[in-house]
């Protein structure tokens, strides 16, 4: 396939008039077109623009540099390269959000070799690729490594599959080598000499050549190039980019180093990582601007570490994994002012006053720090050292940090800006009370279980919390809520004073739990947020629900896209009422529900809207699964089968819309209907 094809000639305005075109949008020029496009970002206006006209898809087709794929398996690589020629920058999403919780089996697929050896053929400009709950290779990451001369970004997001050889194969080949100056001025010349030449063909696609292995291509076919151009095509590099070029001329040259700015290992599922790929960075590379390896279990080389961070000045993010300790961390802050996100290792290290005083000092250095998380072991002891680093904070993430409510208080105090907040449940309802006065601008709060797997556990945040911080953060937009219990009245009145969330998780930890004072069903409580909450998009449901809350839901959630349902619902007509309702709807996941076929097979209209369906532990057959792979022939639908399970039962349904069929790398135990 063709990496660089090219761009068909498109029907000018005159054209679509004299063939009889009476749109308007039909006699808008393709240069007006194509310059307004590529000031479109968003992924869903630009899909909604190629819908307009064939004008308008092959404009959109050939401006478009960003892609986003939120199921792998939704398209195959071929069908995307052919669609889009130009790609840069890639967002890739695999498994579905389930598998977080261990409802997958490892090797259940999403792997991403594939994807990456075809953009090693048709996008040789790639910049930047950011993986989701995808599988991958030491052998991905190093054709990755080698084959992208531009590449710049690399973000790997709840992913496995890889090693310590994978990250060293990333950091070995992170540059590319510049030319010497003398040749880049002979470059210059034969290029303008090739030009002179009044060969249309070359200057449109000199950036192209320039980025490309000139031989392998000849020996290809892909090119066809006249015997005096080859001594200029020979002298290119891989490391240098023809810019700003314009037909019959070129305004200027610029040469770029080909350098990596962003490597982002989060929520990492890999633990045979070793520590020493940082040591593979070359000692003259410094352009990295984000680098976060919190998630990895192993320790890695301080030396290598600190090397790094002191010769990339432009380093603006740097999150470490607990492995770093305090003093070491100190180091860092000193070599590295400038950050404006910083991910801290453990706080249990021991630390002599002037050690102390140092850290301290070091915190109230930073003058353009908005992001703080990390934060190990932290205790009361250590943690005012950050308090002089905290008037900035817009965004501090206490996940890994269980502080108690007294010294939590404390700490926001310091932290008047926050717009962003994730702590622990030990904070307990008196921390939270901390945040409503303390945090007027707060948009999003997350509080994780401590213990999630303890049901018995007394302690953590109520209704009571809740209350407090929507009494005092009235621009609250977005909430995830771990918590022991709730009542009705607790959160109709809290989506009152908090009206628009966008983003309503709430997560009742015990399954099935009523109000705890009246002891009746939640339905009232979710009946409010889908009310009151006109701008919902997510929304997760817990506690005791009758059918009621999902009828609620179906008839006002106008905007929801995003709805997740555990233990909860009477009969089918609850998933009924949703499939009916929700205009909006892409993504519905439920588990231990009584939903059967009867639930399942009533969304037929409008699964071919939607992104994805999931289902386990409900009541569904494998007959009427396979009754809606009939009906509905252009959606996969897959079984996921448990060993014990019974042959009649589904046990785990997926099931998502596709335009390249019943994939291919299905294991055994899944089923494709």
């Amino acid at each position: 396939m063709d990496p660089n094809p090219k761009k068909p000639n498109i029907p000018t305005p005159d054209s679509a008039i004299s063939n009889g075109s009476t749109h308007s949008y039909s006699l808008v020029p393709d240069e007006v077109l194509e310059k307004v496009l590529s000031l479109v970002d968003s992924h869903k206006d630009r899909n909604s623009v190629s819908l307009v006209c064939k004008n308008w898809y092959n404009a959109e087709r050939w401006t478009r540099t960003n892609l986003f794929i939120g199921n792998c398996y939704s398209v195959s690589p071929e069908i995307v390269a052919r669609r889009f020629p130009r790609i840069k920058s890639v967002r890739l999403k695999g498994k579905p959000r389930f598998s977080d919780f261990n409802m997958l089996p490892r090797d259940w697929g999403a792997d991403v070799n594939p994807w990456v050896v075809m953009f090693a053929k048709v996008y040789p400009f790639l910049e930047e690729l950011r993986l989701k709950r995808m599988t991958v290779s030491d052998e991905s990451l190093e054709l990755l490594a080698k084959s992208f001369p531009d590449f710049k970004a690399l973000s790997l997001s709840s992913c496995d599959g890889f090693s310590d050889d994978g990250l060293n194969a990333i950091a070995t080949h992170c540059m590319s080598d510049l030319f010497p100056f003398e040749e880049s001025v002979e470059v210059a010349q034969i290029m303008v000499e090739a030009v002179a030449d009044c060969n249309s063909e070359f200057v449109l696609r000199c950036r192209e050549i320039s980025v490309s292995n000139v031989k392998a291509s000849s020996e290809e076919g892909r090119y066809s190039t006249e015997k005096s151009m080859v001594s200029f095509l020979s002298r290119f590099s891989t490391s240098w980019t023809y810019s700003k070029v314009v037909l019959l001329d070129v305004s200027f040259l610029e040469h770029e180093k080909r350098n990596l700015t962003e490597l982002n290992i989060q929520d990492n599922g890999t633990e045979d990582i070793g520590g020493g790929w940082l040591s593979c960075f070359p000692d003259n590379f410094v352009s990295l601007q984000v680098l976060n390896f919190a998630s990895l279990n192993s320790e890695v080389s301080f030396e290598a570490l600190e090397r790094l961070v002191s010769r990339c000045k432009s380093l603006r993010v740097l999150k470490v994994n607990e492995s770093v300790n305090l003093e070491q961390l100190q180091r860092l802050i000193v070599l590295a002012p400038q950050l404006t996100e910083l991910g801290t290792g453990s706080f249990m290290q021991e630390l002599t006053p002037r050690q102390y005083e140092d850290l301290e000092i070091s915190f109230r250095n930073f003058k353009d720090i908005q992001a703080l998380s990390g934060l190990w072991e932290v205790t009361s002891l250590y943690l005012p050292v950050i308090y002089g680093a905290c008037a900035g904070l817009t965004f501090l993430n206490l996940s890994e940090a269980a502080l108690q409510s007294v010294e939590f208080s404390k700490l926001l105090a310091h932290c008047p800006n926050l717009l962003r907040l994730w702590v622990v449940d030990t904070v307990e309802d008196k921390g939270l009370e901390a945040v409503g006065s303390s945090c007027p601008l707060l948009e999003e709060l997350r509080v994780f279980p401590a213990d999630p797997y303890d049901r018995h556990h007394r302690h953590g945040v109520t209704d009571s919390g809740f209350l407090a911080v929507s009494h005092g953060c009235r621009k609250l937009h977005y909430v995830l809520y771990f918590c022991r219990r709730m009542t009705n009245a607790a959160v109709v009145t809290i989506v009152q004073n908090c009206p628009d969330f966008t983003h309503f998780r709430l997560c009742i930890m015990n399954p099935g739990q009523p109000d705890y004072i009246t002891n009746e069903p939640m339905d009232e409580a979710f009946a409010a947020v889908a009310k009151t909450c006109t701008k919902l998009q997510r929304l997760s449901v817990s506690g005791l629900l009758t059918d009621l809350t999902f009828e609620y839901i179906g008839k006002y959630a106008k905007n929801l896209e995003t709805l997740s349902v555990a233990f909860a619902g009477s009969s089918d007509r609850g998933m009924q009422c949703v499939l009916e309702g929700c205009p909006k709807l892409r993504k519905l996941e439920i588990r231990d529900c009584p939903f059967g076929n009867a639930a399942l097979l009533s969304g037929l209209e409008k699964y071919e809207r939607m992104r994805s369906l999931w289902m386990s532990a409900c009541n569904l057959t494998m007959k009427g699964c396979m009754l809606l792979a009939r009906k509905m022939p252009r959606l996969n639908v897959e079984v996921i089968k448990d060993e014990e399970s019974d042959d009649s039962q589904a046990d785990k349904v997926y099931v998502y819309r596709s335009i390249a069929g019943p994939r291919q790398d299905a294991p055994p135990f899944v089923l494709t209907l």
